[in-house]
């Protein structure tokens, strides 16, 4: 009798298109009949500033001597129209995260961080809290859709205001703030019920156009009778008419989000396929700027995936004014930390993955309402934190800036970087490493 041959079989293949995450996806959508929500950014890869590179000073150009030589950081914000412009002693600013979606110690962490290093913070959906005010040397007060929590007291008394029209995780689309972070001091702040699930709308509901918006920033600039700067954040899609329609609106200063920016809870679908990447969108915005004469005039923050000092310089070569962080600063005061991976494990995830910012159960005590666990938070030590962060991000700006010869970090300039794809070369205007070309353009 023969020997049965064994035939080898080759390794089982996963598709590209239906991997285990998209396949697990169907599974729980067919089990469940609603969609997924959660926060945080866009998880998929996408052009970033990791694809740029500096030009660093040899020959052909003249480097600063490292610590020795002066090189600032400082910008000024809203000289268009504002009567008490802001000024910020570095580039780096916090983004708006609201008490709601964040706990009341993690707000006035982010206000005593910031403070300690001379930048601003924002307040956020839901309104102003006496912690985030009493220790935000600068803080700017974010006028939304909701108008949850809009109190025209508390809205005179912060330094700047900020008309969100768009966000870049959702953009076109409103906020969610689930009804477990719906506690009683949120309701009453928000004027809600308690325990109620709440979206906001996509839309401000006193105007309909860019010729509305110009109405309401004078209306804006009246009741704060022209002290403070006026900011239009939009998310990124279309951001050469969006900055174009928000210069001509009275802007003073526009905030420009990309898709890597974070959110405290959407649909999973929005995060990841609606909105384009922030390496995309600075420099059309910048050349809006430019065609109307108002680039530097009308100054530009960019936001979305913002990590190091590195990311903050080459938004600043591509054309911006200042960047703006919110992910990264919630893992600077501390979430997602890995000594919490044993309490992440019991949600079901692990620490550097958790998103789940909606459910309120952030063992870290920052994406929470539920009071045991927001004290765990220490906001003076996680405000230290979150100062040493931004300062090693400015640190890290300058050393790059003076590498390229710049006395400050506003000088750095196209010029000065290079591209490692074909991709991140045409969306940001630079040429592609080794050669004279930048794609899309004529020059070769």
């Amino acid at each position: 009798m023969n020997d049965q041959v064994r035939i080898p079989r080759t390794l089982p293949r996963f598709s590209a298109t239906f991997d285990p995450q998209t396949m697990s996806e169907i599974r729980r959508a067919a089990a469940t009949g609603i969609y997924d929500i959660r926060g945080g950014g866009a998880k998929r890869k996408v052009p970033h500033f990791d694809d740029l590179l500096f030009l660093g000073a040899s020959i052909s150009r003249y480097p600063l001597e490292g610590y020795r030589e002066r090189c600032g950081t400082n910008v000024t914000l809203g000289t268009r129209f504002a009567k008490k412009p802001i000024e910020l002693k570095i580039p780096i600013t916090i983004a708006g995260m609201s008490f709601g979606s964040l706990s009341a110690q993690a707000k006035e962490s982010l206000g005593r961080g910031a403070s300690a290093v001379g930048t601003s913070t924002t307040t956020g959906d839901g309104g102003m809290t006496p912690e985030e005010r009493g220790h935000s040397s600068i803080l700017v007060y974010q006028y939304l859709p909701s108008r949850y929590g809009m109190n025209p007291d508390d809205l005179r008394k912060a330094d700047a205001i900020e008309v969100v029209v768009g966000q870049g995780a959702k953009p076109g689309g409103g906020g969610m703030l689930l009804g477990q972070k719906i506690s009683p001091r949120v309701a009453k702040m928000r004027t809600l019920p308690e325990g109620i699930d709440q979206r906001s709308a996509c839309r401000h509901p006193d105007w309909t156009g860019p010729d509305d918006l110009e109405i309401k920033i004078e209306e804006l600039r009246e009741l704060t009778d022209w002290q403070k700067p006026i900011y239009v954040k939009i998310g990124a899609t279309r951001p050469y008419y969006d900055a174009a329609l928000a210069v001509k609106a009275g802007a003073d200063v526009i905030v420009l989000d990309g898709m890597q920016g974070g959110t405290a809870a959407t649909q999973e679908v929005f995060i990841e396929h609606v909105g384009i990447p922030i390496l995309a969108a600075i420099r059309p915005a910048v050349r809006a700027l430019q065609d109307l004469g108002m680039h530097r005039k009308v100054q530009l923050i960019v936001s979305g995936g913002i990590r190091n000092g590195a990311d903050v310089a080459k938004a600043l070569a591509l054309g911006a004014d200042a960047v703006a962080i919110g992910t990264a600063a919630l893992v600077a005061l501390g979430d997602n930390d890995p000594h919490l991976e044993a309490e992440y494990q019991k949600l079901g995830t692990t620490a550097g993955a958790y998103d789940d910012w909606h459910e309120g159960l952030d063992p870290a005590g920052i994406t929470t309402q539920n009071p045991e666990l927001a004290k765990r938070l220490d906001p003076v030590a996680a405000g230290r934190r979150l100062a040493n962060y931004l300062s090693v991000l400015t640190l890290e700006a300058q050393t790059i800036a003076r590498a390229c010869g710049k006395s400050h970090v506003h000088n750095l300039e196209p010029e000065d970087l290079v591209a490692l794809t074909v991709e991140s070369a045409a969306m940001a205007g630079v040429p592609l490493a080794g050669t004279s070309w930048v794609p899309g353009s004529e020059k070769k």
